[in-house]
């Protein structure tokens, strides 16, 4: 198994969003079940890191979303590089469009679409947010040289936060980050229709997307230092790690004024998230690209080369049609529930189903890459 370098694609690019895609397609819910099967501190510990802040705060969980938008940055500046070299700006251009309103279009279906009511549609989800960092950060990756990026995303973060703490909100005043009473939710509560994920405002709300689109950026800026020639690849790493400690110093820094807040996307979690993202990209790259030890990231991989495709099947319990097509859950208990979970399983069911739950979604990962069926917008 060995990386295409041919055509600028890296096997760490994809283990590392297949590393980053498996806590949601079932292994948080392993670690849950793991927990309440062994109670214990350390499973209590590694189960707390398995859901979101509830508001201040960082947890394991909420790297996941960052992470995934700095690949995507990675990944632009490869892809969009060839096809600029290849075919010109315009046809990059509409490649940028085009995969933006298909991604989008698969957010508002992957919530519901239009299953019920007008009232009960979600404009602004996860793959919504994704389809707008993309295609912004990409319009400026192609018409911006590097220090034009770079400007760009201060300006992003620091005008996010001037917008914060400086206007104020009606009834309230400027400056405030408690929940429901800041800028941010309050710009969704009067400007975003339809349905929010909160009530009167989203997560994945209107004007958190500017510091969002700043964490893609920062991964394009991660993609054009990996596809720059001239530094060895060692190098590379070591780079890698000082400006991931740097950023983490910035963020946590920053956050005694602008705390580090995942529902609000606030610039001190862009740059926190920025750091965790640069030193694991740093980490995968020396493993595998530089050490070549391959075989360990397989699984990753084959997720992390059809991520969309699977976070489209992957549903939850309890949440038909708003959050996935296909449920590995009840196809787990077709297989190991009844009379097996009943008297064979017993008090290790919950694990089991959970186990098989993981094993269902690698399998299937594993089956498309291995007949070379790439699901890609």
């Amino acid at each position: 198994m060995a990386a295409n370098q041919s055509s600028g694609r890296l096997l760490s690019i994809d283990a590392l969003r297949g590393f980053n895609m498996i806590w949601i397609l079932g292994a948080d819910e392993w670690i849950a079940v793991l927990a309440s099967t062994y109670r214990n501190g350390f499973t209590a510990l590694l189960a707390s890191q398995m859901s979101h802040s509830v508001w201040e705060g960082l947890t394991f969980y909420d790297l996941i979303f960052p992470l995934f938008l700095f690949i995507v940055g990675v990944s632009m500046v490869f892809s969009l590089s060839k096809i600029i070299q290849q075919k010109g700006k315009w046809a990059a251009v509409k490649r940028v469009v085009v995969r933006s309103v298909l991604l989008f279009g698969l957010g508002v279906i992957y919530y519901g679409g239009f299953s019920t009511s007008i009232g009960d549609i979600r404009l602004l989800g996860v793959l919504q947010r994704i389809a707008l960092c993309y295609l912004f950060a990409s319009l400026l990756f192609i018409n911006f040289r590097l220090r034009g990026l770079v400007v760009t995303c201060i300006l992003l973060l620091l005008g996010y936060w001037a917008l914060m703490a400086l206007v104020p909100v009606p009834g309230l005043g400027a400056g405030h980050y408690e929940a429901g009473r800041n800028l941010a939710n309050y710009v969704d509560s009067i400007y975003l229709p339809l349905f929010k994920w909160n009530g009167s405002w989203d997560p994945e709300g209107i004007l958190s997307t500017l510091p969002a689109t700043g964490t893609c950026l920062l991964g394009v800026f991660a993609g054009l230092f990996l596809r720059n020639g001239t530094v060895p690849s060692q190098k590379k790493v070591f780079w890698f790690c000082l400006t991931g400690i740097v950023f983490l110093l910035l963020g946590f820094l920053w956050g005694h004024w602008f705390p580090i807040i995942k529902q609000i996307w606030t610039s001190s979690y862009v740059l926190v998230t920025g750091g965790f993202n640069i030193l694991l990209l740093a980490l995968f790259y020396q493993i595998i690209e530089i050490w070549k030890w391959r075989r360990w990231a397989a699984p990753f991989i084959w997720i992390g080369s059809n991520a969309i495709a699977l976070y489209m099947l992957f549903g939850w319990p309890g949440m038909p049609l708003k959050g996935g097509i296909f449920s590995f859950h009840n196809l787990a208990i077709r297989l190991a529930g009844g009379p097996l979970k009943t008297y064979v399983f017993k008090q290790f069911s919950g694990l089991v189903l959970a186990t098989l739950v993981v094993g269902l979604v690698i399998w299937l990962a594993y089956a498309l890459y291995k007949r070379k069926i790439f699901i890609r917008l």
